[in-house]
């Protein structure tokens, strides 16, 4: 089958499922969206790297990625290969040089390491056509598959924040002490806070 390649689109909150957020990948070369249900754990990972926080300790993620270069292991690209009941399933295509194996992943823990690794994302058409959102010209979206998506909105967003009343300054030194002490989820939702007013 072919493979088509796909982009992070966005991260958001989840409107509809609480504490989880929707990932949102992209067709490289269309129109087309897929929306994943992710957990809190898996969507600060994958935020950290999309922001390039350095956060005090290494994440988990971050230890695997150190492990892998320490023993020549590299990841050379993740394909999210089937959907079954509206669970993704991916798998990461490694080498170490000499023999090419696919290890079983969760999507979430898939996308996070591939940003690490910065190897290509790929699916395949079918799953694009039962789970994917089309956008038309004026960017509005009608789902293929009502049952795939879990948010109402492809822009990456957050929900009304404790940080409203905050200066840029007063946010920027609290994430670095959400940081600081490892708090990620209090760190991701400044870094929402912050993105939401440079887009005014």
């Amino acid at each position: 089958m072919k493979k088509i390649k796909l982009e992070i689109v966005g991260l958001s909150y989840s409107q509809k499922q609480s504490g989880a957020y929707a990932l949102v990948l992209g067709e490289a070369k269309g129109k087309r969206r897929l929306p994943i249900i992710i957990g809190g754990f898996e969507a600060q990972a994958i935020a950290i790297e999309l922001e390039k926080m350095a956060p005090s300790r290494p994440l988990t993620h971050d230890l695997f990625k150190t492990f892998s270069d320490n023993f020549n292991i590299s990841i050379n690209e993740v394909i999210i290969y089937n959907l079954v009941e509206g669970i993704f399933f991916a798998k990461l295509i490694a080498t170490n040089g000499d023999k090419e194996i696919e290890i079983d992943a969760r999507t979430s823990d898939a996308i996070a390491l591939a940003l690490r690794f910065g190897c290509p994302v790929y699916t395949f058409e079918f799953i694009l056509s039962t789970a994917g959102i089309i956008l038309d010209d004026d960017s509005k979206s009608s789902l293929l598959n009502p049952a795939a998506e879990e948010d109402e909105s492809l822009e990456p967003k957050a929900p009304q924040s404790e940080f409203s009343a905050l200066t840029l300054d007063e946010l920027q030194q609290q994430m670095n002490e959400a940081l600081g002490h490892e708090d990620y989820e209090k760190a991701s939702r400044i870094r929402d806070e912050i993105a939401k007013r440079g887009e005014k």
